[in-house]
């Protein structure tokens, strides 16, 4: 079962797992480490845990405790960082180009010098790694970084008089976006949230999750409530002292608490109306039935124009034309031929689209007079 120990290279570096082996160590303690990048100096920050499982795959092995020689060797490489800073500053200074140098990171081996710097866009550096590589007689290496990595390996102090959390104990940088400082009622001022990397405050994302939880007991900022003495609308919200500040109809404002809230609902504010009284069961049917009848049943269709101009004549030929007398029981030839002619009359203005005018009457020279009855 593998000794497991985390270890930092630097103050809020991440952690890396190593495996202790058969070394005592404490916390606190230097080892001499193999790394990617080649040896290195860290620092214990928790002492060896054995574990079973989630052990890290390729786990390195400790090489030894760092010895007085190891940390001369360091001493002398911070020696080195610092006049490959200053040569490098010098060079970029004279070519001018549009890049800050950071930092200067030599390996424990002095295998390798890391120049980290901040730039817009990108550069072209090529001509400054030959000078450097010239000069130093080592591995040269460009490293673009950003402007929160910056203040990270700088330091320095923030707004609130203490030392900025990037380089004291934040290991990690997490997503901080606007909607946070809202939440929190802080003002929008970009001198105030913003941080000396110019990006938001690390800090607000450290109090979020709270002021989501307490402010769902709270009512929303412009919603209109009613207290037992006044009716308003929401418009301010102190999260950690409760008050709530209330803007009447009147525009005047007053502070109360949020117990004093007796509906969230802008209609239990208003007065209501009297209901109507329900209809008895066996109306309320029918007229059910009523709707469903009118519903169920089809509209008629408009008449087209001309159906409305034919059905108009044939209304007014009615109206004009009497109405046929009745023929004895042995006239029933006649009676067809009568009814023949004047379906023939009837045909004949339709087909060749002829209209009676209004004051004709119509043509009862040919009809027969029948006999009527007890002549």
């Amino acid at each position: 079962m593998p000794r497991i120990v985390a270890i930092q290279f630097s103050t809020a570096g991440k952690l890396y797992d190593f495996d202790a082996g058969n070394l005592d160590l404490a916390p606190g303690d230097k080892v001499v480490v193999e790394t990617e990048r080649g040896l290195g100096i860290g620092a214990v920050l928790r002492g060896p845990v054995e574990r079973s499982e989630g052990v890290p795959e390729n786990l390195v092995t400790i090489r030894r405790k760092a010895t007085p020689d190891d940390m001369a060797t360091q001493e002398r490489n911070r020696q080195l960082e610092k006049s490959a800073f200053d040569f490098c500053l010098k060079r970029i200074m004279e070519r001018a180009m549009p890049m800050k140098l950071v930092r200067v990171e030599y390996q424990f081996d002095s295998s390798k010098a890391v120049f980290y710097f901040t730039a817009d866009g990108r550069v072209d550096f090529r001509d400054l790694v030959k000078d450097l590589a010239h000069t130093f007689h080592t591995r040269i290496e460009m490293r673009q970084i950003g402007v929160r990595d910056e203040s990270k390996m700088i330091g320095g102090i923030g707004i609130c008089g203490r030392e900025l959390c990037c380089c004291s104990f934040l290991r990690e940088f997490q997503p901080v976006s606007v909607k946070m400082a809202k939440e929190q009622n802080l003002a929008l001022n970009p001198s105030k949230i913003s941080g000396q990397c110019g990006r938001l405050l690390c800090c607000l994302d450290y109090e979020y999750e709270t002021y989501c939880c307490l402010r769902k007991n709270f009512p929303k900022c412009g919603k209109r409530v009613r207290t037992p003495t006044a009716v308003g609308v929401i418009d301010k919200i102190n999260i950690l002292t409760g008050n709530i500040t209330l803007r009447l109809d009147d525009n005047k404002q007053i502070t109360i608490r949020r117990d004093e809230i007796l509906s969230d609902n802008a209609a239990d504010a208003l007065p209501t109306l009297p209901a109507a009284a329900p209809a008895s069961q066996p109306e309320a049917r029918r007229e059910q039935r009523e709707r469903k009848h009118h519903q169920r049943q089809p509209s008629s269709p408009a008449p087209a124009p001309q159906q409305k101009d034919e059905t108009r004549e044939e209304s007014k030929r009615a109206a004009v034309t009497p109405p046929p007398p009745a023929v004895e029981a042995g006239g029933d030839e006649a009676q067809d031929g009568q009814k023949k002619q004047e379906g023939r009359r009837r045909n004949r203005h339709r087909k060749h689209g002829h209209r009676r005018k209004q004051g004709d009457k119509p043509d009862t020279s040919t009809t027969p007079t029948p006999n009527t009855p007890g002549a």
